[in-house]
């Protein structure tokens, strides 16, 4: 893949008689359309894509997955031929206006989309043969990119001045991000994990490459469940953009620094914390969030 710049910690100032301090890893900030975890967990899988003699990739994701357009984009400038089955068989009609689709098929993706209920036998032996048969050989990325190459890459994202830190927070949705930070993590570190969706599994996935114990889940932030937001996170978004000059995107990042300002005012953290929160990119998805808010008639994300 192309070179990453390197992402730079900000500062957030915050105002509070506890001196706890935030800061911010722009993740976001390495690579234009690979942004974040999602170019940490595709670089050693293209690797073993190439050494393998795979010319193909093939993976999944939702109608506005961060994953599907980083995998199309990377795949095109890497010299492979993507595929991505896409959860709904309605979408096939809505390539052309859903920003995340039309950006993957714009850089070469290859949809198939599948009901919900075969895309829930996505891991599953059989399943896959078929797709074999469909498609002939290809190499495998699962959903949300997490293996444990992608974990190997996560664990590139805390670097040595990261270990000042007391508290490095990050949000979670399949759980790869999380599990490099936790393997990198200093021994005085605490890792939260903000998840985005409500799933009793998390805690098991994680364990499945998490090689310490210093971590634990924030589960009071997802606002509902996966892709689903409110007026009050919407509102703060906006408000910590412009305060900040830092974007968040409402599924991810959005719902972890909302949930760490509601455990600053809550005194969780205690005195004197250093807190480092991991932008992990996502912003390709807020145009396609903003079209599902105006035709709820709410307040856009700006």
């Amino acid at each position: 893949m192309e070179d990453l710049k390197l992402s730079k910690v900000q500062n957030i100032p915050i105002e509070n008689d506890k001196g706890v301090s935030l800061y911010v890893k722009r993740e976001d900030l390495i690579h234009p359309f690979i942004s974040g975890n999602k170019y940490r967990k595709l670089k050693y899988n293209l690797e073993e894509a190439k050494y393998k003699g795979q010319n193909t990739l093939l993976t999944f994701g939702g109608a506005y997955s961060n994953h599907i357009a980083a995998t199309a984009y990377a795949g095109k400038i890497s010299g492979f031929k993507t595929i991505g089955l896409i959860r709904g068989n309605e979408l096939e009609s809505e390539v052309e206006v859903n920003p995340t689709l039309k950006f993957a098929h714009s850089n070469g993706m290859q949809f198939k989309f599948i009901s919900r209920e075969s895309y829930r036998q996505k891991a599953e032996e059989e399943f896959l043969d078929k797709l074999k048969s469909e498609f002939g050989s290809f190499y495998l990325i699962p959903e949300g990119g997490t293996n444990a190459l992608a974990v190997k890459g996560c664990e590139e994202i805390l670097q040595k001045n990261d270990y000042r830190f007391d508290f490095i927070c990050c949000c979670v949705g399949t759980g790869g991000t999380i599990s490099g930070l936790i393997n990198t993590s200093g021994g005085n570190q605490k890792i939260l994990g903000f998840p985005a969706l409500k799933d009793d599994f998390l805690r098991q996935d994680i364990r499945r490459f998490a090689t310490k114990e210093n971590w634990d889940l924030i589960n009071d932030y997802h606002f509902g469940g996966y892709g689903k937001i409110k007026p009050e996170l919407v509102a703060f978004i906006n408000r910590f953009k412009k305060n900040y000059d830092v974007p968040l995107d409402p599924v991810y990042t959005g719902k972890m620094m909302y949930g760490i300002f509601d455990l600053m005012a809550k005194d969780f953290f205690p005195k004197q914390s250093k807190i480092l929160a991991i932008h992990t990119g996502g912003l390709q998805g807020i145009e396609g969030m903003n079209l599902k808010l105006k035709q709820k008639g709410w307040l856009q994300i700006e």
